[in-house]
């Protein structure tokens, strides 16, 4: 018996997911490579590992147990690995950025091309996605999150605090200017699909319009002047047309942080960016709280 750790790896990506393509498209490979090693590994093992169903794969007992082996040789390759990163002092090669989409233009943008300028060695990769990317399995070096609290496994500094108020297209915030008692017509996010309580104790004839479940939607919906939407006041007070309108007060909202994996925080890299990024924040903190 003798499985390469690579054909170890995709096993322990099927038992996860229960499909090829799922597999595949974790470890960025195609469907014929995936199965070809599930093969490979079966015949070095010299047994089934996965009963194949009409509706994908199934581990057998003796796959599941190559797979919680496999899952653990997996976490001390990325132990390991973390180590080595963050005992390298150098500011060259690839350095791995995620951070929400929306918060990439205004804010995260003019910190990469300051990083970049004095860092031209290192090749920085963004991940613009609102996932939470997990670090311990080294999705990414460094993560811009909006969040309560950064994780019991990372290290991180809150960049700032933030506030959310109510924002409107001109057309909209005129109108509820001149009938301060017309209808207030929300977009809500899907996950809370109510109008604010804090507004409708301003205003009772509120009402939801439109739900969405999508900021950046939510923003052009109101641009067109579809309705009013709660939203951080970065985001609101960066985006064209808009303006703020007194029917929600401004209200705490999920802090900012730059975080990473406790191992890695030391890297050179890291370190690097977080001179720049956490200067920036503070210096534009009132893009971010009601003044």
């Amino acid at each position: 018996m003798d499985a390469e750790w690579d054909d170890l790896k995709t096993v322990l990506a099927v038992a996860r997911s229960g499909t090829l393509a799922a597999a595949g498209a974790e470890l960025g490979l195609n469907y014929t490579t995936v199965a070809r090693r599930i093969q490979r590994a079966e015949a070095a093992l010299g047994v089934n590992l996965f009963h194949r169903l009409p509706d994908g794969y199934r581990a057998t007992d003796v796959g599941q147990l190559v797979a919680r082996h496999a899952a653990r040789m997996d976490q001390q390759a990325d132990g390991l690995f973390r180590a080595l990163q963050g005992q390298d002092q150098t500011l060259r090669g690839r350095l791995v950025v995620t951070a929400p989409q929306l918060l990439i233009g205004p804010h995260v943008a003019p910190v990469l091309e300051q990083f970049s300028e004095q860092h031209p060695e290192v090749e920085v990769l963004l991940r613009a996605t609102n996932d939470l990317l997990d670090l311990n399995r080294r999705e990414a070096d460094l993560a811009i999150r909006i969040s309560r609290t950064p994780g019991d496994t990372l290290m991180g500094v809150r960049l700032c605090e933030q506030h959310a108020a109510s924002f409107a297209a001109q057309s909209v915030a005129k109108r509820l200017k001149d009938d301060p008692d017309a209808p207030v017509e929300w977009i809500v996010y899907e996950q809370t699909p109510k109008v604010p309580k804090a507004a409708m104790e301003l205003h009772p004839n509120s009402k939801v319009r439109m739900v969405f479940d999508d900021m950046a939607a939510m923003v052009g919906a109101a641009q067109a002047g579809l309705g009013v939407v709660r939203m951080p006041m970065f985001l609101g007070r960066a985006a064209e047309g808009l303006e703020q309108v007194p029917v929600l007060p401004p209200q705490p909202y999920a802090d900012i942080w730059v975080v990473a994996h406790r191992d890695v925080w030391p890297s050179a890299k890291v370190k690097a960016f977080r001179e720049i990024l956490v200067p920036w924040f503070k210096t534009h903190r009132d893009c971010f709280v009601s003044t």
